[in-house]
C-alpha cells in the first residue's frame, strides 16, 4: 500500500518529515524517499530501496544535509516517490498513495495519442507519479488537474504536491485513504496515521473529505476544493488489519475497534452454542492480538501467547519480495512457549484468511509442538474478492484466494452468484466452506465475522466503509 507525511513550518522540518514518515514503515517495503525546499538550497531529494534496509537506516544520514521548512516524505510498496516534475506549473515534488488499477490502458491512451515518451524505472515501467503529474499537466489550473486526474483513475488517488510556496494535498474521490492533518505553533503536517504527528508535538487540526484539497502554509489551511462525506468509502481493512494500532481513522482508534471486533464474535459464538471448549485464546501476532483479547474478555476464556513473533530482524515492515521467502520467513518468525502448547486446546484469531499459506503454516506449527485442538476466528468475513483499490488481497486470479476456490471447484462459474449464502454460517453453503477450509487447513472449527459485525466494530454507518473484497460492492 504505502504511506505519506509532510509539513510546513516557520522552522526546519525536515527532522519531523524523517520520524513521521519512519512511523509509516508498516505500511510499505520497497522504497522510502523525501524531499524537502528551502529557498537557499533549493528542492533536496533522497530515494532509496528499503527492501533490504530499514527507511530509517538508510535516510538517518541524508536528513542531516537535507534543509528547509517545506518536507514531504513517502514509503511507498512499489515506486520511488517523491519525484520531481517541472511543468506549466512550475517545479514541484509529487508522491501518490493508492491504487492506480487503470495504469497500462492511462499510458497506452498516452502512447497513442503521440504523447512524448517518459523517463522509465529500471522495471520498463512509468512511474505512477509521473503518469499523475502529466494528467494534471492537462488542465489549466493545479486544482482542475487534481481533480482530472483523480477522474481518470480507476482505483485509490490521494497525492502529496510539494512547491515552494507549500504543500497542496488531495484525499482520494472516495476516501479509502485517511489523509489527517496536524497542528502546531510553528506550522502544520500531514500524516496517513495520525499517531506519527503526535509524537512530534502536533495535535490533530483536521480530517480531509473525499476528494478534498487544500493547500499548507505555515500560516494555515487553506480549502482550494471542498470534500464530498456522501462519496467516503473507507477502506475498512485499515482497522482490521492495516492501521497501527493506536491510529485513529473517522474518529474510530484501530485498537478499540479490534477489540470490540473480539467481543462481538465472542458474544455470536455464545448466542449461537459455538462457545468451542478450550484452554486459551490466542492471536496471531501482531494485528490478531487485540481481537484475540476481545474474544477472552467476552468469553471468560483465558488468554495466553502461546507463541510470540521474532522481530528484531524481521519485522513485519521489513519482508524479503520473495513470495516462498516471505511464506518462510513468517514461519521462522514463529517461537513456541511449549508449556502453553502441548497438550493443550486453543482457539486462535487472525485478521482474516486470503490464500490460506500461511494460516496452514501457523496450524501445523501448532500442531508439530504438541497442541491438542486447533480452532480458529477470523476477524473479517471470508474474502471472495482481490482488492482493486489498494493492495491488500491482491492476486492474479481471485481463485487464489480460498473461499473463492473452494467455492468454484464445487459449483463453477455459477458459485459466484451464491456468495452470500457462503459467508453466512447459518446455511448449507456456509457450512461447507467453513467445514472444507478446517479440512485442508486442519481446523477443529472455524467461524469468520460477520459483515454486520465488523460494521457494528468499526462504528461507522456501512455506506461510509468499503467492503468490495467482502461483498464486491463497488
Amino acid at each position: 500500500m504505502g504511506g505519506f507525511f509532510g509539513a510546513v513550518s516557520k522552522n526546519d522540518c525536515v527532522t519531523d518529515v524523517f520520524f513521521g514518515t519512519d512511523f509509516h514503515s508498516h505500511l510499505g517495503t520497497k522504497r522510502g524517499g523525501m524531499t524537502a525546499y528551502s529557498a537557499e538550497e533549493g528542492f533536496q531529494r533522497a530515494l532509496h530501496s528499503i527492501e533490504t534496509t530499514p527507511f530509517r537506516t538508510k535516510f538517518e544520514n541524508e536528513v542531516a544535509d537535507m534543509r528547509g521548512g517545506l518536507c514531504i516524505g513517502c514509503i511507498s510498496d512499489s515506486d520511488p516517490q517523491p519525484i520531481l516534475c517541472r511543468s506549466k506549473f512550475g517545479t514541484y515534488a509529487i508522491c501518490n498513495i493508492g491504487l492506480i488499477g487503470n495504469y497500462d490502458a492511462l499510458v497506452q491512451e498516452l502512447f497513442d495519442a503521440d504523447y512524448a515518451s517518459f523517463e522509465t524505472m529500471s522495471s520498463g515501467m512509468i512511474n505512477t507519479s509521473a503518469l499523475v503529474g502529466f494528467l494534471i499537466s492537462q488542465k489549466e489550473t493545479m486544482v482542475k488537474g487534481i481533480e482530472y486526474a483523480q477522474e481518470r483513475v480507476s482505483g485509490t488517488l490521494s497525492l502529496a504536491i510539494l512547491t515552494k510556496d507549500g504543500i497542496i494535498l488531495s484525499r482520494d474521490k472516495n476516501g479509502r485513504l485517511p489523509i489527517i492533518i496536524g497542528k502546531r505553533d510553528d506550522g502544520y503536517c500531514f500524516s496517513l496515521e495520525s499517531f506519527a504527528f503526535q509524537k512530534l508535538g502536533y495535535e490533530t487540526y483536521k480530517e480531509l473529505e473525499a476528494g478534498e484539497i487544500v493547500m499548507l502554509t505555515a500560516e494555515g489551511v487553506e480549502v482550494l476544493k471542498e470534500g464530498n462525506k456522501s462519496c467516503k468509502r473507507v477502506c475498512s481493512f485499515l482497522w482490521t488489519y492495516y492501521g497501527y494500532p493506536n491510529a485513529v481513522y473517522e474518529g474510530v482508534t484501530v485498537e478499540t475497534m479490534r477489540t470490540r471486533n473480539g467481543e462481538i464474535m465472542a458474544e455470536t459464538d455464545i448466542k449461537n452454542g459455538r462457545l468451542p471448549d478450550v484452554d486459551y485464546v490466542c492471536g496471531v501476532p501482531d494485528s490478531g492480538i487485540p481481537h484475540a483479547i476481545g474474544y477472552a474478555n467476552r468469553s471468560g476464556i483465558p488468554f495466553a501467547r502461546p507463541f510470540v513473533k521474532y522481530t528484531p530482524t524481521w519485522s513485519r515492515s521489513f519482508m524479503p519480495q520473495n513470495q516462498n521467502m516471505r511464506n518462510h520467513v513468517a514461519k521462522m518468525k514463529l517461537i513456541p512457549v511449549h508449556e502453553l502448547i502441548e497438550g493443550k486446546k486453543l482457539l486462535f484469531v487472525d485478521d482474516s484468511i486470503v490464500r490460506g499459506t500461511q494460516m496452514r503454516e501457523t496450524v501445523e506449527f501448532l500442531y508439530e509442538n504438541g497442541a491438542k485442538e486447533v480452532h480458529m476466528r477470523s476477524a473479517c468475513p471470508p474474502i471472495m474478492y482481490g482488492c482493486k483499490y489498494l493492495n491488500f488481497s491482491r492476486s492474479n486470479s481471485e481463485l487464489d484466494l480460498i473461499a473463492r476456490k473452494i467455492i468454484h471447484e464445487r459449483e463453477g462459474e455459477a458459485g459466484v452468484q451464491f456468495i452470500r449464502e457462503y459467508c453466512d454460517s447459518s446455511t448449507e453453503r456456509g457450512k461447507y466452506l467453513r467445514d472444507e477450509i478446517c479440512r485442508r487447513l486442519k481446523l477443529t472449527s472455524l467461524e469468520f465475522q460477520s459483515l454486520p459485525g465488523t460494521v457494528k466494530a468499526i462504528g461507522l454507518p456501512e455506506c461510509e466503509l468499503c467492503t468490495y473484497c467482502w461483498t464486491g460492492n463497488e
